[in-house]
């Protein structure tokens, strides 16, 4: 009785730290400095909670052997569940995130670089060109490129064409991760509802089947094939919510605008 409430009073400590840093993020300037102690604090607790957390993985093996098979993957992962997505990334092999220059993509970027995975700034949204090109030429040089395909801006969970673009005109496979991890907090007043999870919880990874573009698909294949991605990826992060008692996952938001 005593260590069920000594563990409960740890959690609830721990997600009092939680809401502090969320609310310093949103608080805080453009400043380096800041950005680089936050994503510090950010990567040790993913850490902590990721090796505390006891993980069913399924589907991982194929996932490691498409990208053997393959030599490089389009490796996505939902804004609101990219924190713990790099954990579970093969070192041995490369990858470069497609990250945002604004403040959220630069601390995303800064957990990144510290799980080994390179970052490019740029954004599908803002100057789409230059970060095309930039990941085309990582992919045809066999290395794997991220990208958070709801980001930097939403809607939440609805994929832009990007994926597809790349898979199309490289021919490497189109892969999701995804996971939930019971008794999170989920973040309700953020835009993407960010799942934060607590230590020593159960936790859920899953990858989805690799998708793969022919060259040839008209307009209308490829909105057919993000669609399919997209429902997949959405069905699977319910999925994995609902067998750990978390709520469903509000498709389609998006921030606040400040006037």
């Amino acid at each position: 009785m005593l260590a069920d409430y000594k563990k409960n009073a740890m959690m609830s400590l721990l997600l009092n730290d939680i809401r502090f840093f969320m609310h310093l993020i949103k608080k805080i300037s453009k400043s380096p400095s800041v950005i680089h102690i936050i994503s510090f604090l950010c990567y040790w607790y993913v850490r902590f909670v990721a090796l505390t957390t006891h993980w069913e993985k399924r589907d991982i093996d194929v996932f490691y052997d498409n990208l053997k098979k393959h030599k490089a993957v389009i490796f996505i992962a939902w804004h609101g569940r990219i924190a713990f997505a790099p954990y579970f990334w093969n070192r041995s092999s490369k990858l470069s995130a497609l990250v945002s220059p604004h403040r959220d993509g630069q601390l995303i970027a800064g957990l990144l670089k510290r799980f080994g995975i390179e970052n490019i700034s740029g954004s599908t949204n803002e100057n789409p060109r230059s970060a095309a090109v930039k990941l085309l030429r990582e992919l045809k040089s066999n290395a794997s490129i991220a990208i958070i395909p709801d980001g930097p801006r939403g809607p939440s969970m609805t994929m832009t064409m990007s994926p597809i673009y790349y898979a199309k005109t490289t021919g490497k496979p189109v892969i999701g991760l995804t996971y939930s991890i019971a008794k999170s907090k989920i973040l309700s007043k953020s835009w993407d509802r960010m799942l934060v999870p607590l230590p020593f919880q159960k936790g859920i990874v899953a990858v989805t089947k690799p998708f793969f573009i022919p060259k040839n698909s008209s307009k209308e294949d490829l909105e057919k094939y993000r669609l399919q991605i997209e429902n997949e990826m959405n069905e699977l992060t319910w999925k994995l919510d609902k067998e750990l008692n978390m709520p469903k996952i509000e498709q389609g938001t998006m921030p606040r605008k400040h006037h």
